[in-house]
């Protein structure tokens, strides 16, 4: 590989939109528009961690199937080794599949319980050819199965005849048996106990480091994405209001709502928990079909000012690597 594919970003996302028109009311009304995610970038590096963290609604998910064009964006780019995903017919995708895989949310829900865990596995690989026969998809297969951590002689089982911690396993083999590059991980142990959840994260590092892997991870979890991650994005409807290295994000965030969301996170430590205050938002989220005027955050805000209720403020680097859109930082 060259020095230079190694400097540029493996995935660099140019103002991705994704809108969804609702059915009209009536014939007067025009149709209501959710703003799922409204112009969102972003890179990733080969070899890295972005975590996509906030709460439910707020267009982690709908990010990451956009980027993979599970579901084709509005507007924007998503750039992947130079390519611009968002001009390319399905068919021309095609080649592309291989290098970009999801791993999904719920174990339980991704996986067909008519279909033995060795075929689920297999599937992709006979769907680009990586395999001739049967027999050499087999061998894969199981060789996939010891490497995420489960016995190889239950190629035959079906999928109720595991745990959940397994299913997700079984999700991640077949998400790795066409060795891609790019992975977005969609909450992967959010369905999981606590104990699971750091078992799954760990066999996730682990094949990273061996493979090269590339992750988007979403979560809406600080704890989950604290470890994983090398950068970390903080969304709030449909849009990233904080962007800097994990560290950064942890030791000193700046916008008010990532400061709300970690105040959140349950300490171990009695030390730490006493410098970390709860802070406690008032309202509900507002509707990405009924968006405020000005920072989308400043109904919630504990700090909003006359400013924030009239002007949306620009993502914009306040810090070396440390992006933020707040009037007030």
């Amino acid at each position: 590989m060259s020095t230079s594919a190694l400097r540029s970003p493996l995935l660099r996302v140019r103002g991705l939109v994704k809108h969804f028109h609702l059915p009209r009311r009536s014939l007067f009304h025009a149709p209501d528009v959710v703003r799922a995610v409204d112009g969102v970038s972003f890179d990733i590096w080969r070899g890295k961690t972005l975590g996509l963290v906030g709460e439910s609604g707020c267009g982690k998910t709908t990010t990451g199937r956009a980027i993979l064009q599970l579901m084709r964006p509005t507007a924007g780019a998503v750039y992947f080794e130079g390519t611009d995903l968002c001009q390319l017919s399905d068919k021309d995708l095609r080649p592309f599949r291989k290098g970009i895989q999801i791993i999904f949310q719920d174990p339980y829900a991704s996986l067909d319980p008519r279909v033995t865990i060795g075929t689920a596995i297999a599937e992709p690989l006979m769907i680009h050819k990586i395999c001739q026969t049967k027999e050499e998809a087999r061998e894969r297969v199981q060789e996939l199965m010891r490497r995420v951590g489960l016995n190889p002689y239950f190629i035959n089982r079906y999928p109720h005849e595991f745990s959940g911690g397994q299913r997700q396993r079984i999700g991640i083999a077949r998400a790795l048996a066409v060795d891609p590059d790019f992975v977005v991980l969609d909450e992967p142990v959010s369905s999981l106990d606590v104990s699971i959840q750091a078992q799954i994260l760990n066999l996730l590092q682990d094949l990273q480091a061996e493979m090269d892997l590339t992750y988007l991870f979403i979560a809406h979890d600080l704890r989950v994405v604290r470890h994983i991650s090398d950068r970390i994005a903080v969304m709030y409807l449909g849009l990233i209001v904080e962007l800097a290295r994990g560290l950064d994000i942890y030791d000193a965030p700046l916008h008010p709502y990532t400061q709300a969301l970690l105040s959140a996170v349950p300490w171990t430590d009695p030390r730490l928990a006493r410098q970390h205050q709860r802070i406690i938002l008032e309202g509900e989220v507002s509707s990405a079909a009924n968006l405020p005027s000005g920072c989308r955050f400043h109904p919630r805000c504990p700090m909003a000012e006359d400013r924030c209720r009239v002007e949306a403020p620009a993502l914009r680097e306040v810090r070396t690597k440390h992006w933020v859109a707040c009037h007030l930082v």
